[in-house]
């Protein structure tokens, strides 16, 4: 039987000519005729589960057929990803989270070579948990995390084949949190969050309290060993307004410290990117709000508190606004497809990446899990002047998660599946449009 697999897959939208252009930054840009609705699972196919705009396929780079961490019918849980974007070999091996919980084996990462297909373990370790955010660091390192509260930041040393694992550190410095999205800046400062519903969980009875965004400034660049962690502070009302990194706080109790110096609590943040001197952040948020129908006094779960929305904090100025956000620039979501008055939209935003043109990329913690495209180009408030749905997922009861683009090869977009109806359908997908496959190749 043939095996998936991409060697380096393309994904180009582009003017109708296919010739790419450029923006006004020198970035190629990008161009495609949004999806008008969100897929619907009646219209599942494993072997293609993506809803794309026209002129587009979509193939697996490497899924459970490869690689079965967690065998038994268990899924792997493919969570963020990234590469080696610097050194002799850039752009060559991706390395995967895998999200899983309470098993015995413990968390993983792993690493597929994209030349030649080889998939394996990097790391495994019997108490790591649900592992989630990846990075590849400018000193040529790998950083990941636990998102459970008090969960561990790590950092992986390569040896010189980058497919297999020097030595593993714990970096404590960088915080204890229920960590998921990681950046790190041109001076070596790291930015993290709480993936905790700060606004309605809080801590111990007190509320708001965590959900937090935080940095990281280390003594020594490149040296995740020592250093001191701040965490955001905004004056205004949502969390938008002034903002201003307080502390230094305790990293060992940095839920709870970061809340003590007037540290914003947010709705469960999931992910950061940082473009052109911004950080964006994820709000995730939810959980639905419960209230009664007046009309029938029953209760009605189909409204949310929270919608979702994503942040944006200007790493100079420190403002921070809402840069994407439902019923703001981009439609609120109204019951799922296929039932009646079903309006597709933005909901749950989970996991960021940046586009070769500047873009912002957001994928959604839902169903159905939504790709969108965000420009960063703004108005006067804040707000993304133009947000596209670019994909959907129809495969019943999964998430897309860890989208990334290596800044390597422009014309790929990754996407993981997590939770798929189809047997060992858990793995890495990549989105091309047609004619841009540059080198793709079945392997025995």
């Amino acid at each position: 039987m043939l095996k998936r697999n991409l060697l380096a897959c393309a994904i180009a939208a582009t003017l109708a000519s296919g010739v790419a252009v450029a923006d006004d930054r020198g970035h190629h840009g990008f161009n495609f005729k949004p999806l008008d609705a969100s897929a619907n699972a009646a219209d599942w196919d494993p072997a293609a589960p993506w809803k794309l705009p026209r002129g587009f396929t979509q193939s697996v780079v490497s899924d459970e057929t490869d690689l079965n961490i967690y065998d038994g019918g268990r899924d792997d849980w493919h969570d963020m990803n990234t590469v080696n974007e610097s050194g002799p070999m850039a752009g060559r091996f991706m390395y995967r989270t895998h999200e899983v919980r309470g098993v015995p084996e413990g968390g993983a990462v792993s690493v597929v070579d994209l030349k030649t297909g080889e998939t394996r373990i990097l790391a495994q370790d019997v108490s790591w948990t649900a592992l989630d955010g990846i990075r590849w660091t400018p000193w040529n390192t790998l950083v990941f995390a636990e998102e459970t509260t008090g969960g561990r930041f790590l950092e992986i040393e390569l040896e010189d084949d980058l497919m297999t694992a020097k030595a593993i550190h714990d970096r404590p410095m960088v915080g204890r949190l229920a960590h998921e999205g990681i950046d790190i800046d041109a001076a070596g400062n790291v930015y993290v969050v709480d993936e905790h519903r700060g606004r309605t969980s809080g801590c111990n009875g007190v509320v708001p309290c965590g959900g937090g965004v935080y940095k990281f400034v280390p003594e020594t660049y490149g040296d995740l060993s020592r250093g001191s962690l701040y965490v955001l502070k905004v004056n205004g009302a949502d969390g938008v307004g002034q903002g201003e990194w307080v502390g230094p706080i305790d990293p060992l109790t940095a839920r709870e410290s970061g809340s003590a110096v007037g540290g914003q609590s947010y709705q469960r943040p999931e992910d950061v990117e940082i473009i052109d001197g911004v950080l964006y952040v994820a709000i995730t948020e939810g959980p639905r709000d419960v209230v009664t129908d007046p009309a029938t006094g029953m209760l009605d779960f189909t409204s949310e508190l929270y919608e979702g929305r994503v942040i944006a904090i200007d790493l100079d100025s420190m403002a921070v606004t809402n840069f994407v956000k439902a019923g703001l620039n981009v439609p609120v979501e109204i019951g799922r497809p296929g039932d009646a008055g079903h309006q597709s939209g933005f909901d749950s935003v989970d996991n960021l990446a940046e586009a070769p043109n500047g873009d912002l990329i957001m994928v959604e913690d839902n169903k159905p899990s939504d790709i969108w495209f965000a420009s960063t180009r703004t108005n006067a408030f804040g707000a993304s002047d133009e947000v596209k749905l670019f994909a959907s997922l129809a495969d019943p009861g999964a998430e897309g998660t860890g989208i990334y683009f290596s800044p390597l090869d422009p014309h790929t977009l990754y996407v993981n599946v997590q939770h798929s109806a189809a047997e060992d359908g858990d793995g890495t997908w990549a989105i091309t449009r047609e004619g841009r496959d540059r080198g793709r190749r079945d392997r025995d």
